[in-house]
């Protein structure tokens, strides 16, 4: 079968469209078909490598996908060939404290299908029944691809772990990427008053005030820092979404009125950073962490997805032999959105 690949770490020109085995199933998996897969920054992580990921290699690229269940494993009694489905990346276990209340995204044996496990960049794929979600027959195969991982990681940074009630206010940093956007949707459904967002560019801000933003500013013509704490009469908000890290986790802690909450869900920017606690005990905050989410959250918020409560925002289409082409757009980071591939 075809896949996107690379069979050692590095740069994207390691990366290969070629023939890959197809995968053998085990009792408890089903064989997929891959019918959407979407990209994440983490793909280009995954590649570049770091201390401690042992993949086996070649390792085939993308946390994202949807198709159709061509095989079934001995054990598999609740999907059938041929029905259609949505794939939580989050594996977990159900042999350990976390994994058998649900919490797969803090089991021992965590993973995420395309960065610890083979993925979704190929015609088929391997993937535990546990994870499948069941599409209903409108619901698209884009759409689902385009909104698994994201979604469930805004999901439930935004309400599981940072409880968001309607009325707050809530600040998400960053316009353009995946998480951000759904972030955007997340906090417009669940009532939030008013939603900031900081962004790079005049037309990522356009797309996220369509989306339901407010409030808008552009770093590169403002103090975002101090322009947020002006717009709210110098309180602050209640919420603020970093996926950042080391060059913005200080402003956003500052941009919090007291009491607030930072959801911290990354580190595009680097990982290491000098915290001032005077901040954090001086005006009662709380630095909430947040990885992925629970079956629970995956089910909640696809089901969102698909009765078009909330909608994934795609940027490009691509075959799945532009794979690469793909790659390179997500590395120059002009993207808004996901950028979604199909066999």
């Amino acid at each position: 079968m075809k896949a996107v690949v690379f069979y050692e770490h590095g740069l994207l020109e390691n990366v290969q469209f070629t023939d890959v085995p197809e995968p053998q199933i085990g009792p408890d998996e089903v064989l997929l078909e891959v019918k959407a897969a979407a990209l994440n920054r983490l793909d280009l992580w995954v590649l570049a490598g770091w201390p401690g990921l042992n993949l086996k290699l070649p390792h085939i690229m993308g946390s994202d996908g949807a198709g159709i269940v061509a095989q079934v494993g001995a054990n598999v009694t609740d999907f059938a060939v041929g029905d259609r489905v949505a794939v939580n990346p989050t594996r977990g276990s159900d042999t350990d404290y976390f994994g058998r209340r649900g919490l797969d995204n803090m089991s021992d044996n965590f993973a995420i299908l395309g960065e610890h496990e083979d993925g979704f960049l190929a015609e088929y794929t391997a993937v535990p029944a546990r994870n499948l979600l069941k599409m209903p027959e409108h619901a698209d195969f884009k759409d689902a691809a385009a909104a698994s991982l994201v979604y469930v990681t805004a999901w439930h940074s935004l309400i599981t772990r940072g409880g968001l009630q309607a009325g707050e206010t809530v600040l998400i940093v960053g316009a353009g990427g995946g998480v951000n956007t759904a972030a955007i949707q997340v906090a417009k459904l669940a009532g939030a008053e008013r939603i900031y967002v900081v962004g790079s560019s005049a037309e990522k801000l356009a797309k996220a005030e369509a989306l339901g933003a407010d409030v808008l500013f552009n770093r590169h013509e403002v103090d975002w820092g101090k322009a947020i704490f002006k717009a709210t009469n110098r309180r602050g908000v209640d919420i603020v979404v970093d996926n950042v890290g080391a060059a913005t986790f200080h402003t956003s802690l500052r941009a919090l009125k007291k009491g607030g909450r930072l959801l911290t869900v990354g580190n595009t920017s680097g990982p290491k950073f000098e915290i001032d606690n005077r901040l954090i005990f001086g005006k009662h905050l709380s630095i909430i962490g947040s990885t992925m989410g629970t079956s629970a959250d995956y089910a909640t918020v696809m089901n969102l997805i698909f009765n078009g409560r909330l909608q994934p925002v795609i940027d490009s289409v691509y075959p799945l032999s532009e794979g690469l082409i793909a790659l390179q757009r997500l590395e120059e980071g002009d993207v808004t959105g996901k950028l979604v591939l199909t066999p």
